[in-house]
């Protein structure tokens, strides 16, 4: 097995659920730095995970991180705003990345990345911890040995509870400071996993309003979209729900399969398989899945898949590609087009896109 790799977490508050993952996963990373201005916040963070502060430096300087030659990835959980000019600086000085969603407001701003990381050699690691958990691992498993058949339709709840508490932080809720609203900040995991089973889409029309909390960006949406493969798929988002509930179910040409409503890692829970047709396919369904091994979750799933292919472990699970990371900024920008005209939007989006630039507004781009 390689050396652990040295891992500095940019920002303390998401960072220190990253740094409870590193924590559980000592063979493969070292958290060398927990970075914040607000140091306070993080020494509760290193109390509360156990982090062994021999081991875990704590700064307030980012660019103290950066050039620090023994640092092999930069973690970034700052807010969004700090996303692509943090993932450019860590490039340049020659880390790997790893960031939280979403990696950038802008298709044009991937393509700069993209770019920097082929220039740099590094790579860049969008966050979709949710991909990751038996759930999932085991619909793959089936779709793989041809269980499943083809897909037919899906139909996703992303129906969370956000109140004036949460917006009290004050670059919530903004243009500005959050980039975006439910579409982006809430179900950007879930439509992550919609293109991971099903594949790329071909058309949406998309439905957005501002109706639970007086913020600037939108806080609910309802997605009708067509795959490239012909299987439909409809999208309820919501932040007034009385509760935070996610659930996916997907219906094949074999089986259905439905999920639990565990809203921060769908991957868990209990996932149902069933058959559809003759009556011997359940039992091949339940032969595969009994079959598989265990696999992480979340976090640890996700960076698990990160070492696998920055140490290239074979057999691992496949990690999440800046290439992911364009094909979901792509599906938030056709969205908020669709929003906006009123007019289904076709994908891929080419270069000539009105909001090839970003989809903020323009007085919000002034004021980051």
């Amino acid at each position: 097995m390689a050396r652990p790799l040295n891992v500095a977490i940019l920002g303390a508050g998401i960072g220190r659920a990253h740094l409870a993952a590193y924590l559980a996963l000592p063979e493969r990373f070292r958290v060398r730095y927990l970075c914040d201005r607000d140091i306070p916040r993080a020494t509760g963070a290193l109390l509360e995970t156990g982090a062994d502060p021999a081991l875990t430096g704590l700064s307030a300087n980012a660019d103290e991180v950066l050039a620090d030659p023994a640092v092999d990835i930069i973690d970034i959980c700052l807010p969004p705003h700090l996303h692509v000019p943090m993932t450019s600086a860590a490039l340049k000085a020659g880390k790997h990345v790893i960031c939280e969603k979403p990696l950038a407001s802008a298709l044009s701003d991937v393509d700069r990345l993209a770019a920097l990381s082929q220039e740099t050699g590094r790579m860049v690691f969008p966050v979709f911890q949710y991909r990751y958990g038996p759930g999932l691992a085991r619909l793959q498993a089936l779709i793989a040995a041809g269980l499943a058949g083809k897909p037919l339709i899906a139909s996703l709840r992303t129906h969370w509870n956000r109140d004036a508490a949460y917006y009290a932080n004050p670059w919530r809720g903004t243009w500005a400071g959050e980039q975006g609203g439910a579409i982006l900040g809430h179900a950007i995991h879930n439509h992550d996993i919609l293109t991971t089973i099903f594949g790329p889409i071909r058309q949406l029309h998309a439905f957005a309003a501002t109706r639970v909390n007086p913020i600037e960006t939108e806080d609910c949406s309802a997605l009708s979209l067509v795959m490239q493969s012909g299987a439909l798929a409809t999208s309820s988002v919501t932040l007034g729900h009385h509760d935070d509930v996610t659930d996916f179910t997907f219906c094949f040409e074999h089986l259905t399969a439905q999920s639990g409503l565990n809203p921060y890692a769908p991957a868990d829970g209990v996932w149902t398989f069933s058959a559809r047709g003759a009556a011997g396919n359940q039992a091949a369904i339940d032969a595969c899945i009994s079959a598989l091994p265990p696999c992480p979750s979340g976090f640890a799933g996700f960076f698990t898949a990160v070492a696998d292919q920055l140490q290239s472990i074979p057999g691992g699970a496949p990690a999440v590609t800046l290439a992911d990371g364009q094909r979901s900024i792509e599906l938030v920008t056709a969205i908020y087009a669709s929003a906006r005209s009123g007019q289904p939007v076709s994908l891929p989006l080419a270069t000539d896109h009105p909001l090839y630039e970003g989809w903020l507004p323009t007085d919000a781009k002034d004021d980051t």
